[in-house]
Order: structure tokens, then C-alpha cells, then sequence
């Protein structure tokens, strides 16, 4: 592996311990400057996804992974808010269900009825559709009907000196918002509950450590 690394870096840069920035052919070059390159992997893609240069492409899984990153947020907010607090009154007062009642993570989806199901995909759709729209004239994830932190039709809006840097905070935020939520998920899934007590899963292969 480290010979064929060399001989890579030899032919591409022009020396054997050439400077990666000789290799000045790279279609990755395109993209170094872009939001959401930072420290300290700068421009990282693994799987090659940019391979092509094509700026279209990157620009929509560049806005994609904001609006997935604003996604986990409020997905990481809603496994821990509800721990603390929860709204009063009826979540459906036709099935005398309250708010209160509701249990957190994935039990919660066998509790919630049709109708607040309808409301949430409706409201997710009409914010798909109308309010996060792309605009190829605006930073990618910049849309014109999200005001700060990303909030339809939001009053206030971010001082155009400091939108990119706030930008960048929002996707480093949200790449690690969504490998929270999946830590969440597993824990959920493997405990039986948002906030699991590990000793819970007992189906754990790790337990036949234990007792040997």
C-alpha cells in the first residue's frame, strides 16, 4: 500500500515526496474554496463523489447536506427537550391523548394518530417545495425564504459579513447533529428507550464477555 502511495504521489506531483499542490490537474481543485471545506480535513471525499469536477452536482449535495444537518438538529432537540419539558394541554383532544402523555423516541411513533402524521409530512412537504428553494445566485443552503438559523419566513436574518462563516458553522453543526441522531437511534433501538440503560440490552454478544 505505501509503495503504490508513492508511486501515486511521484507521478501525479513530480517527485517522490512531491507537494500534493503540484498536482494542479486535480479535478478536486474546483471545490477547495467551496462552504464546508474546513480544518482540519479540509477538502475530504472519500468516496469520490467529485471525481468529475462537475460544480452542479457539488452544489446540490452541498445544500442537501445543510438542509439533512437542520434536520438531525431538530431531531437531536426533540429526543432531549422532551425529557425536561413537555407542552401543555391535548396533543388530540378527540382521543383525550395530552402532550404529557406522549412517550419519547421511538415509542412515540406508534402513539402519535393519522392526523398529526398528515400535519407533519404536509408541513414538511410545503416547506420542501415553497420555502427551500435553491437559488444558483445564493450560497448553496442560502435560501431567500429562511431566515436565521434556517427558519421559514424567519424575522431575522444574518448580516451578510457573517453569513458565510455561519454557514459553516451551521454544516459542521449538522454533520455531527446527524451522527448523534444515529447514535440515538441505535441506543433507542438496542435499549428500548431514547435515553437507554446499556445494561438493558441483554442480547449484547459482549455479555458472554462478561460472565467468562
Amino acid at each position: 500500500m505505501a509503495i503504490t502511495g508513492m508511486w501515486f504521489q511521484d507521478g501525479l506531483t513530480g517527485s517522490a515526496w512531491g507537494d500534493w499542490a503540484n498536482y494542479v490537474d486535480s479535478p478536486l481543485r474546483a471545490f477547495e474554496n467551496e462552504l464546508g471545506v474546513q480544518a482540519p480535513v479540509g477538502f475530504w471525499d472519500p468516496l469520490g463523489f467529485t471525481a468529475g469536477g462537475d460544480a452542479v452536482s457539488f452544489r446540490r449535495r452541498r445544500y442537501i447536506e445543510l438542509k439533512h444537518g437542520r434536520v438531525a438538529m431538530l431531531a437531536c432537540l426533540g429526543y432531549i427537550v422532551p425529557e425536561y419539558y413537555r407542552w401543555p394541554g391535548d396533543l388530540s383532544p378527540s382521543l383525550g391523548l395530552k402532550f404529557t402523555d406522549m412517550p419519547t423516541g421511538f415509542a412515540a411513533f406508534q402513539q402519535v394518530p393519522g392526523s398529526g402524521w398528515a400535519q407533519m409530512v404536509a408541513f414538511a412537504g410545503t416547506v420542501e417545495l415553497f420555502q427551500y428553494v435553491d437559488d444558483p445566485t445564493r450560497p448553496p443552503g442560502d435560501f431567500e425564504n429562511a431566515g436565521l438559523l434556517g427558519v421559514p419566513n424567519g424575522f431575522l436574518n444574518c448580516p451578510p459579513d457573517q453569513k458565510k462563516k455561519k454557514l459553516s458553522a451551521e454544516l459542521a453543526n449538522g454533520r455531527l447533529a446527524m451522527m448523534a441522531i444515529i447514535g440515538m437511534f441505535f441506543q433507542n433501538g438496542l435499549t428500548g428507550a431514547a435515553w437507554g440503560d446499556w445494561s438493558l440490552y441483554t442480547d449484547s454478544p459482549l455479555r458472554a464477555s462478561e460472565q467468562a
